[in-house]
């Protein structure tokens, strides 16, 4: 059984990981690059710089996200995609200005505003990561379409507020049922070592503010890599509920119910 103690525990030695493995280092007069240790899909150490900015700062990605993306065969010129990128990233109030992803920060939000710009990269990120000339579509609408066709009720793109104080997007929610408790479903795109511990510390630090109950399903994503077992492992070991994408149709009653 898992105790508060042991959660806190977890959540502290996170907190304390960010801040051992985080960078900085003088760009030019006015720009601090910041090195995260949270990886991209090249698993490289994400970056972003801040600069001051009248009485609060300015931080930005530089352009690296989307620029990446284009460059490896996603372009984000069409429509749909143009709305769900302004959907993902306005559940941070993260905004877009050319190429480059901004947000403007108080001394006082620097923490959260900063925690909000390293998600909406990682978001973005993966969200499009597969949207190559050789897959038709994002895994999202991959999941999206399944669920719409299996009659499963959902709310999209939901933010949700931690024991942190930090904001957390999760893909869909779908309420409560007389059958089912509120499921929290979460399409991994690209389920890897460090995308299963940042969903996991995302489910640590919100599972206590939604109903005792509630479960989180995390679909990753194996049509074109099979899925490590200790991804799958790790996801379980903290009550999370993963589902294969092969595997799917096993979990269509569970969240239509």
């Amino acid at each position: 059984m898992i105790m508060i103690e042991d959660i806190q525990k977890l959540l502290d030695d996170y907190t304390r990981w960010l801040k051992d493995k985080t960078v900085l280092k003088q760009a030019g007069a006015d720009w601090v690059e910041v090195t995260t240790p949270h990886l991209d899909r090249h698993n490289d150490h994400l970056q972003f710089y801040i600069r001051k900015d009248g009485n609060g700062y300015l931080l930005t990605d530089d352009g690296y996200i989307i620029n990446d993306l284009i460059s490896s065969g996603c372009p984000l010129d069409s429509p749909k995609r143009q709305e769900l990128l302004k959907t993902t990233l306005a559940g941070f109030g993260v905004q877009v200005d050319g190429d480059q992803l901004l947000l403007h920060a108080t001394p006082e939000s620097f923490s959260i505003k900063k925690h909000n710009l390293i998600q909406a990269m990682l978001a973005v990120n993966d969200l499009f990561y597969l949207a190559s000339p050789y897959v038709a579509s994002l895994f999202y609408e991959d999941v999206m379409q399944w669920m719409d066709l299996a009659d499963i009720r959902y709310t999209p793109k939901i933010k949700i507020t931690g024991k942190s104080g930090y904001d957390h997007m999760f893909d869909f929610v779908i309420p409560k049922s007389r059958k089912q408790p509120e499921r929290i479903v979460q399409a991994v795109s690209n389920p890897k070592k460090d995308t299963a511990e940042a969903l996991v510390f995302k489910w640590l630090d919100t599972r206590e503010t939604r109903p005792p109950e509630s479960r989180l399903h995390a679909f990753l994503n194996d049509s074109t890599t099979t899925v490590s077992h200790s991804v799958i492992d790790a996801l379980k070991n903290y009550d999370l509920e993963p589902v294969l994408w092969s595997q799917r149709e096993q979990a269509r009653e569970a969240l239509a119910a």
